[in-house]
């Protein structure tokens, strides 16, 4: 068993050994997986128009499957044009490549995936030298104001120059938050005054707009270069579109070459990613099991901020052993930022947030902390183990 100690009192986490809800016999011995939302498996639509896009040499000269995807997304988030790409890593490295040179510096928030989740891609290949920005907007938000500072004015030949913006909406690392259209244009005039490029790593951008009721291209006014992703909560296989200027496509598709990310037939992809589109829409349902995930877990004494849209941070004392003890009563997470994060995405149905709920249990205040039942109901003591690692998206 593990005391874990938190603000001057024990947090205790144990479940009450009951007979299994109707939930939970309908999911069997079945876990819940709420790792990510890109363990998302395509649906059988998506894998029938895979089977049957229309697909050419993308290198050559041009796949219509994959063209038909790049325009609509370019249309959808305002921009001239779009390429498809295999990730979003490899979709904001192309945009960092584009607009640094070797030894400029670069601004985001802290904790933004291109800072913390992409191996350094942002340095080693772009060249670039990233400077963090604290959150002082908000979470996940930085103000003009600190963009104005960080920017600072131009030196000495010798100094660093700082020559672009990277934004993150919804901002991962804290929780899913989102930042609204008239930040979101306050923090770019800002960026724009200081002559900085503006890069928005849009992975989730979609959940933004569905969160806020607008247009996604309302959240990417004045950004040079925009990311989206196809595979996470909109469920694709595979793949990410980078968006800007026909310029910046025409660069891009080199860019995208270089880094081995030149596709032949990859209308089979993008067919998926066509009918991922039409799932906007249906995020405001994963969104709702995210409030209704974490309502659940605070109503069990456990601190989880109500969500902005699909993904519930929870603090806790002891982040490895509650991760394993998590696993052992079928309940399947990650870690994020220090904290365990839970997301909801389309695999999952109200039966499967009932079913978290039940195995996670409660926490309460105590002088003994044993684990959560495991689904054979038996009692586990925790043993200390490697550091939990990040989850990344």
């Amino acid at each position: 068993m593990t005391l874990l100690r938190s603000a001057g009192h024990l947090l205790v986490e144990s479940v009450t050994v009951r007979s299994p809800s109707r939930a939970r016999r309908a999911l069997g011995d079945q876990p819940v997986d709420l790792r990510s939302d890109t363990v998302t498996r395509p649906t059988a639509q998506m894998r029938a128009a895979m089977a049957a896009a229309e697909v050419g040499d993308d290198v050559l000269d041009g796949d219509p499957t994959l063209r038909e995807l790049e325009t609509r997304v370019a249309g959808m988030l305002g921009a001239a044009d779009a390429l498809w790409t295999p990730s979003g890593t490899m979709g904001n490295l192309i945009a960092l490549m584009s607009h640094l040179r070797r030894g400029d510096a670069f601004l985001a928030p802290e904790g933004a995936h291109v800072l913390d989740a992409e191996l350094g891609t942002a340095a080693w290949l772009a060249g670039g030298m990233p400077r963090p920005l604290p959150h002082d907007a908000g979470p996940g938000r930085v103000s003009p104001g600190a963009v104005r500072r960080a920017a600072g004015a131009p030196g000495p030949y010798y100094t660093l120059r700082t020559t672009l913006l990277c934004l993150e909406n919804t901002h991962n690392a804290s929780g899913g938050s989102v930042t609204p259209p008239e930040q979101h244009a306050a923090v770019v005039a800002a960026a724009r005054g200081s002559k900085l490029a503006v890069h928005l790593d849009g992975a989730r951008l979609w959940n933004a707009a569905v969160a806020l009721g607008v247009p996604p291209a309302a959240l990417t006014v004045g950004a040079d270069t925009v990311q989206v992703c196809l595979s996470k909560g909109l469920g694709a296989p595979v793949g990410s579109v980078v968006a800007g200027s026909v310029e910046f496509v025409e660069e891009a598709r080199r860019l995208r070459k270089m880094l081995g990310g030149g596709i032949r037939q990859g209308g089979v992809l993008g067919a998926a990613g066509l009918l991922a589109l039409d799932r906007v829409d249906r995020l405001a349902e994963d969104h709702e099991r995210a409030r209704a995930l974490a309502a659940g877990l605070r109503e069990r004494g456990w601190a989880a901020p109500e969500p902005q849209t699909n993904i519930v941070l929870v603090a806790v004392a002891d982040l490895e052993g509650t991760l394993r003890r998590l696993t052992e009563a079928g309940v399947r997470a990650s870690a994020m930022a220090g904290q365990v994060r839970l997301m909801t995405h389309s695999d999952l149905t109200d039966a499967h947030i009932a079913a978290a709920l039940e195995r996670i249990g409660e926490v309460e205040t105590g002088r003994t902390a044993y684990a959560p039942a495991p689904r054979d109901g038996l009692l586990r003591s925790t043993t200390s183990r490697a550091p939990a690692r990040p989850a990344g998206r």
